[in-house]
């Protein structure tokens, strides 16, 4: 696809030119002095005010000089700076509409300079774009740079860019802040309420369950046989497309501003599975997306003013076939599945998506995608996602979206939060902007004479995770890179990496504080993978004798990593919440409890049913390892994703048992609950069998906090070589809760035997 958004007759960059390098060019200030006026129209807008104060003032900033702000119907001046829609740039034949909403023009001629826009922001940017051309930067919201200099002159100009999406955000921490979206051109949180009525996941919204299960439980998904209030709407039914039309028309009745209006699945399973849905799932291409565009399409028809927008997003992300999204659809396409570490393009496990996006295509021109570009599991592990970035974004332009979401950590902050924001603006204006340069340009400006330690440890881990074809997920967490980019080798060269870099800027105490933040992820990295002792150096305990206890200097390791992060503000490790305090008890609860000797360490273990590789913790060998989890289902616990455990231990021969015990973690929140009972056997020979204790819960299945419970049996007089272990749980989320007919998880820990 041809690239639009920008046509440059002469750019420059990061540079204040003189005289003897330039010498037609626009002496804008000299020696502090300078003739020029900033003219704006003699009605002026919001925004052309805006951007005429905001250049005022750094000018002002760079060179001491205030220049003037008339009206252009009070200006006799020879030398201006012309602002916005006046009509001297309409003499100039600037094409006001070809700029749109977001484009501008930068031109000089004779004296004076024209910074002009489109029909909305594109004035702003266009001078946030000539600031940044004469060497002014934002780094971050934090942290800008205004370079100094009582001398600016610029070279003759003809620049028009046009941005090649319409709609342009980052959800992270510094993008949520106005001032630095702007500057970079971006949407953001604030001002999308402007334009967006309701925003994705709104069925619950638009008919509440709490109002109308009870008396109209038919308006709802019906799934398994049974209809549920914590699942999806039943789109087949016509008083449910009545009761969203009657509820839009309220909403927007009380907001008409907005253009853009969510009808879309609630972020959880089950699309309805009755009759009439499943016959207009059929009847468009046997997909869930069927009955949901077929609604939505009629929904649309009601407001043709307005712009409907829906998800394909997990159950609903393939194109139906033989319905067509209405002209006023919008579809936001969700890549929450993909792979990380390879281009979409060309990654083998992103076919499916390669072919959706396509098939999308050929039905609409209206779409949004919503793309995830950081670890959410642990928005502070290592995720060295930063060169698929690009070729990602060409590809969704290549593919024909014209808006673009990248979700990141929020208001939250996350590993390297700053300079993936930062490239992340780059490149939602410029698909084709040079990255490396864009990356150095801020690790130069952020950290200093750090800039190239750091520059070496980014460029070591993308190049260990490529060599070793190693996947990267949104929701992994350390121990998924111990053998491809973060094994014990690389660990320590990385950290060598930041020690050089905290050397580098010593005497330099902001900047440094900004390295020991950059540094926070590599030692989470360290704790996280060193809980499973991958080697002497890399583990929390060592075995003095027959005890097992904490290597001297963890615990020191693990409080400075949480003071630290507390320091600079990481909140949450991840996306459902977790205090760096939380993890301090975490890890002090795995140092007194994370090791334990038993008759069963190190024995072969066998399962009945398949556990989940998204939670392998290392296989059937967790069950046995010595290793003790936390109320973190991350690490260290065996998951079964509708299936229940059924599991035989293999000891080292015949012993005398006298307990068995093992835990189980309930955590309702995230579909996880502990066993309704468990029953205990043991055998001498793997064969016969005795029946030993049957255990219920404690634990209620409507608590949802996090909780461990232990199932345990105490036998007299028995001897056994094999132990075998079942349970009794829900295999499926039970009707009233919010994944009702999704699969239910049960997660193992410890299987000891004393």
């Amino acid at each position: 696809m041809k690239r639009v958004y920008s046509i440059s007759f002469f750019i420059f960059f990061l540079v204040l030119f003189f005289d003897d390098v330039y010498p037609r060019g626009l002496t804008i200030f000299d020696n502090g002095q300078s003739k020029h006026v900033i003219v704006i129209p003699a009605v002026a807008t919001d925004i052309e005010q805006q951007a005429a104060l905001k250049l005022q003032q750094y000018l002002n900033e760079i060179s001491g000089t205030e220049l003037k702000i008339v009206p252009e119907n009070k200006s006799g001046n020879t030398h201006n700076i012309f602002i916005g829609k006046c009509n001297a740039a309409k003499a100039l034949n600037i094409d006001f509409l070809v700029l749109g909403k977001d484009g501008f023009s930068i031109k000089t001629l004779d004296n004076n300079l024209f910074i002009s826009g489109g029909n909305e922001m594109g004035v702003l940017f266009g001078v946030y774009d000539f600031l940044e051309r004469i060497g002014c930067r934002r780094y971050s919201a934090d942290l800008e740079v205004v370079p100094k200099n009582n001398h600016l002159k610029i070279p003759t100009l003809e620049i028009t860019e046009i941005p090649v999406f319409e709609y342009r955000e980052t959800l992270m921490p510094d993008a949520s802040n106005a001032d630095y979206a702007e500057w970079h051109k971006l949407h953001h949180r604030s001002e999308r309420g402007n334009d967006w009525g309701m925003w994705v996941h709104t069925f619950d919204d638009l008919i509440p369950p709490e109002i109308y299960f009870d008396s109209n439980p038919e308006y709802f998904s019906l799934n398994s046989g049974v209809r549920s209030s914590k699942t999806q709407l039943c789109l087949s039914n016509p008083s449910v497309l009545g009761l969203v039309i009657l509820r839009l028309k309220d909403l927007i009745k009380k907001n008409p501003r907005a253009t853009y209006w969510s009808v879309s699945q609630n972020d959880t399973y089950g699309p309805c599975e009755c009759l009439g849905c499943k016959k207009l799932d059929n009847q468009y291409g046997g997909v869930p997306s069927g009955s949901l565009i077929y609604f939505v399409n009629q929904i649309a028809e009601s407001f043709p003013t307005k712009i409907i927008s829906t998800l394909a997003y997990q159950y609903s992300r393939q194109a139906p076939t033989g319905i067509k999204p209405a002209d006023n659809v919008n579809i936001v396409l969700c890549t929450i599945e993909l792979n990380r570490s390879t281009p979409i393009k060309n990654d083998p496990g992103s076919r499916g998506f390669v072919k959706d996006i396509s098939d999308w295509k050929k039905l609409t021109n209206n779409i949004l995608i919503w793309d995830y570009i950081v670890q959410f599991r642990n928005y502070l592990d290592p995720f060295p996602n930063f060169h698929v970035l690009q070729p990602n974004i060409q590809f969704f332009l290549d593919s024909g979206v014209n808006m673009m979401f990248e979700q990141g950590s929020n208001r939250s902050l996350s590993e390297f939060h700053e300079l993936r924001c930062y490239i992340m603006s780059k490149l939602l204006w410029n698909p084709d902007v040079d990255v490396d340069s864009v990356v150095n340009d801020f690790l130069k400006g952020f950290y200093g004479d750090a800039w190239l330690h750091i520059r070496k440890y980014i460029d070591h881990m993308r190049e260990a995770l490529i060599e070793s074809g190693g996947s990267l997920t949104i929701y992994g967490y350390p121990w998924d890179g111990h053998q491809t980019y973060l094994t014990p080798a690389l660990l320590h060269k990385y950290t060598s990496y930041f020690d050089d870099a905290e050397e580098a800027v010593s005497d330099k105490p902001d900047i440094l504080a900004r390295v020991e933040k950059a540094r926070l992820p590599i030692e989470f990295a360290i704790l996280e993978i060193s809980k499973r002792n991958v080697t002497e150096k890399l583990s929390l305990f060592k075995k003095s004798g027959e005890r097992w206890e904490v290597k001297p200097g963890m615990r020191e390791k693990m409080e400075l990593f949480v003071r630290n992060s507390n320091r600079f503000q990481f909140k949450r490790l991840h996306e459902m919440g977790f205090t760096p305090n939380e993890y301090r008890e975490s890890m002090i609860y795995y140092f007194e409890n994370g090791i334990t000797d038993h008759l069963a360490y190190g024995a072969i273990v066998n399962v009945k049913n398949p556990y989940s590789d998204k939670y392998p913790a290392g296989g059937v060998t967790a069950l046995t390892d010595g290793l003790r989890g936390t109320n973190d289902y991350h690490f260290n616990w065996l998951g079964f994703e509708g299936h229940e455990l059924d599991a035989v231990v293999v000891l080292d021969g015949t012993n005398l048992v006298k307990n068995i015990s093992v835990n189980f973690l309930q955590d309702a929140k995230s579909w996880v609950w502990v066993p309704h009972s468990v029953e205990f056997f043991g055998s001498p020979d793997g064969v016969n069998y005795k029946h030993l204790k049957s255990v219920k819960k404690k634990t209620g299945e409507h608590n949802y906090e996090k909780i461990i419970e232990t199932f345990s049996t105490t036998i007299e007089n028995n001897q056994f070589q094999f132990i075998r272990i079942t349970t009794q749980s829900f295999i499926e989320c039970p009707q009233w809760h919010l994944g009702a007919g999704g699969k239910a998880w049960i997660f193992a820990d410890e299987i000891i035997v004393e």
